[in-house]
């Protein structure tokens, strides 16, 4: 195929929907014949991802990756900030923590450049790979009081001689001011690279809009390349967990009830992506204690800071709410976080997440938590370790149900870990792993069907393992569908996303620009 250059998405701002439109590029480069790869050379999130290697990088260039067809580096997102406060997160460089960094001591002159080196040569290491590498900046492209240190959008952009497509949100309004004033900040060598508009997020009839396209490529003296509009049908994971509250909020009749948590410092929230799919139950986010009393499951999730999120479960009430609903028949599973959080205790004696060394926790299931400074990475495969006595038959299982929690019992299943600390069974406990390892190596904790631990992310995107869940309310499931095949759906999201951003691009005049030379 032929050489393209590179291709940046830089914003107006932040959440303009730059990771979604660059996971769109990388599905339709990938259909059109290349073979291409996304890059961010720093991204802030809580939501990561195990590589193949063992090592973590942002879920959204995961997802990038999948789009584009390939495996997953820390190539493609090679400086990661975790967030712990609102001036404080831990460094991800090529995949392992190097420490925590106040923001003030991070975005200091001194010592940026060899940061700078770092993401530079992990971008040039994907480029000699990958045709073509599909950049994504961060925020906005013209922060001015910020240039200097800046290690990911224009530097990064005239590091790979990127040609750069400016998005704006049109949804939020002042698109004109947000993408002239972007352009106007710029100094003459960077405006340079700015090679197309894209308006995303567009609601109503474009026919109201296109005088503004000639307005703005008169302003700018730049073409516009599309108008994407703003989609309702098409699901692809989000990096950014502040619209889990508004998803829903409160329990269905009729469908497995399932309330995740909502955490302060919730992570890895995309674990509950394919339940929010699956016909048979109702997924809702919450705090609320009445709400709570009503889930049929109740998932905690994973978490950045757990002592200082069991600290405000406890101060606001969730966790006697979490307790009170196991006693009266909810099944309780945590993930990561979530699991240390049911534990007897956690402890943090080396201050490795804050000032709190020591808390209770909710006390359902007999294992405690060490902090460690160490953290682990790396991709699973695992089987359950309920044996076939453990299985619930009941009145509604049909033999084929009971052979297939026999098949469920004994089918390989994925995942990844991402996680500080080390959890252990009391000295009193049995030893009762909910998972076996490939390696020999065992996982979380089983008290029963309605009471389990994992540290295990992605433990959720099994069918198996949700058909073993959800198989206790099987009087609920019997007119409520049938399993969820949710490596499916995302391709199919990836096609879908691909087809309408294709409908209201210039491809032709995009290809022009990544095959045209300075």
């Amino acid at each position: 195929m032929e050489k393209l250059h590179p291709i940046m998405f830089a914003g107006t701002g932040s959440d303009v929907g730059k990771s979604i439109i660059a996971a769109a590029f990388c599905r339709i480069f990938r259909q059109d014949g290349y073979h291409p790869a996304p890059f961010k050379a720093q991204n802030m999130a809580l939501n990561s991802y195990a590589t193949p290697e063992g090592l973590e990088i942002g879920r959204a260039q995961a997802v990038q990756a999948e789009a584009a067809g390939v495996p997953c580096h820390t190539d493609m997102n090679p400086l990661l900030l975790k967030p712990s406060s609102d001036c404080t997160a831990q460094v991800v460089l090529n995949g392992r923590p190097i420490g925590n960094r106040d923001a003030y001591e991070y975005f200091r002159v001194e010592g940026r450049e060899d940061l700078r080196r770092e993401v530079c040569s992990a971008y040039d290491r994907l480029a000699a790979r990958y045709n073509p590498v599909v950049l994504e900046g961060a925020g906005s492209i013209s922060e001015i009081n910020l240039r200097d240190t800046d290690l990911v959008n224009l530097p990064m952009a005239l590091h790979a001689g990127a040609d750069v497509i400016l998005v704006g949100d049109i949804d939020r309004g002042g698109v004109f001011a947000s993408v002239y004033g972007s352009l106007m900040l710029l100094r003459p060598h960077e405006r340079e690279r700015i090679k197309g508009i894209l308006i995303n997020k567009f609601r109503g009839d474009i026919r109201l809009f296109e005088p503004g396209i000639k307005m703005l490529e008169d302003l700018c003296g730049i073409p516009v390349v599309g108008v994407v509009p703003y989609y309702r049908d098409i699901y692809i994971e989000e990096e950014d967990s502040l619209a889990l509250a508004t998803k829903s909020v409160q329990a269905e009749q009729g469908k497995v009830n399932i309330a995740v948590i909502l955490l302060r410092h919730l992570s890895n929230f995309t674990d509950f992506n394919v339940l929010e799919r699956d016909p048979r139950v109702h997924l809702f986010y919450t705090n609320n204690t009445d709400e709570i009393a009503k889930a049929d499951i109740i998932l905690l999730p994973g978490s950045k800071s757990t002592l200082a999120d069991l600290h405000e479960l406890r101060r606001n009430g969730v966790a006697q709410a979490v307790i009170r609903a196991h006693h009266e028949g909810a099944t309780v599973m945590g993930i990561c976080g979530g699991y240390q959080l049911m534990g007897q205790e956690v402890c943090d004696p080396d201050h490795v997440e804050g000032e709190i060394e020591r808390l209770p926790g909710l006390g359902l299931l007999p294992v405690s938590t060490h902090m460690t400074g160490e953290k682990v990475t790396r991709q699973v495969k695992f089987q359950l370790t309920i044996d076939n006595s453990q299985l619930i038959i009941n009145s509604k299982s049909t033999p084929s149900a009971v052979n297939f929690q026999l098949s469920t019992v004994n089918c390989q299943l994925t995942g990844y870990e991402i996680h500080m600390g080390t959890t252990i069974p009391t000295h009193d406990a049995p030893v009762s792993p909910l998972n076996l390892l490939e390696d020999g190596r065992t996982d979380g904790y089983y008290v029963n069907r309605t009471c389990m631990g994992t540290y295990i992310h992605g433990i959720l995107d099994n069918p198996a393992f949700i058909d073993f869940l959800l198989e206790p309310f099987a009087d609920k499931l019997a007119d409520a569908g049938t399993a969820f095949d949710y490596q499916q759906f995302k391709e199919e999201q990836y096609d879908k996303l691909a087809d309408h951003v294709r409908r209201h691009i210039n491809l032709p005049l995009i290809y022009q620009i990544l095959t045209t030379h300075d």
